[in-house]
């Protein structure tokens, strides 16, 4: 299948084989609970290192320069002592991302990417039960991968309509699919598969594509068309209830 990296799709290759990933609301709500999902984000996202990383060099850097090319010469970096090179490559650093980027990157594919991601096997000659195995892809990679997956999947990357990017403007710490699934089914008169089917930035593309002013909606306009999808998203509930209950 060709992916559109457009919408956030890719394929990997490992082999003989192509793995294919598409970050669609309904690979979203495989992350986990919403809560779960927006963590997730956050671990991916974070910049601890970061910040580790520039306060270990302005540190550094009271150092005499020369004192700093000779301790380069031997361990560390002319910029960074070692030890905050050898922090910022440690599991403690990387862990936390590291798992949500291999959670992400299974949860958007529909074969098992252990063979990209890593895999646990029985240890043998070690105290522990089960060592982890690496995958073809090094950590780095596997993070950079669950990032645009995620960008694509929860944010969207494309253009935003100015006033409803900003007004109202509040974070948010859970990340409900099902609420997009609904409202694209009202918008577009979709079935529930091609809309747990789309991307988040295929989703926004599709929003633009039917409300073209790029002078976008005021809050009280964007407000009454959300209400009136949730009359219609109600009058469709009722009605698949109403369906069940006579079959």
């Amino acid at each position: 299948m060709t992916p559109l990296k457009e919408i956030g799709e890719c394929v990997i290759g490992a082999g003989d084989r192509e793995y294919f990933f598409r970050p669609s609301f309904r690979n979203m709500s495989r992350i986990g609970e919403p809560a779960h999902i927006v963590r997730a984000f956050y671990a991916l996202f974070n910049n601890d290192v970061a910040r580790l990383l520039d306060e270990a060099r302005s540190i550094h850097r009271a150092i005499p320069e020369h004192q700093r090319l000779f301790y380069a010469h031997y361990f560390g970096d002319a910029d960074l002592p070692g030890w905050a090179i050898e922090a910022a490559q440690s599991a403690g650093f990387v862990r936390e991302a590291l798992l949500s980027a291999i959670n992400v990157i299974q949860s958007c594919c529909d074969e098992d990417v252990a063979e990209l991601v890593g895999w646990h096997d029985i240890a043998k000659a070690s105290k522990r039960t089960f060592v982890w195995r690496r995958g073809v892809l090094p950590p780095e990679n596997l993070i950079l991968i669950a990032q645009s997956l995620m960008m694509h999947g929860i944010i969207g990357r494309t253009r935003v309509r100015k006033l409803q990017k900003h007004e109202g403007k509040v974070s948010t710490t859970e990340f409900h699919a099902t609420e997009y699934i609904m409202a694209a089914r009202n918008h577009f008169g979709i079935s529930r598969d091609e809309a747990e089917n789309l991307t988040m930035t295929e989703f926004a593309m599709m929003l633009n594509a039917k409300y073209p002013d790029e002078k976008g909606f005021t809050r009280e306009e964007y407000d009454a068309v959300m209400d009136d999808d949730d009359r219609r998203w109600q009058k469709m509930i009722e009605r698949e209830k109403s369906a069940k209950k006579s079959a």
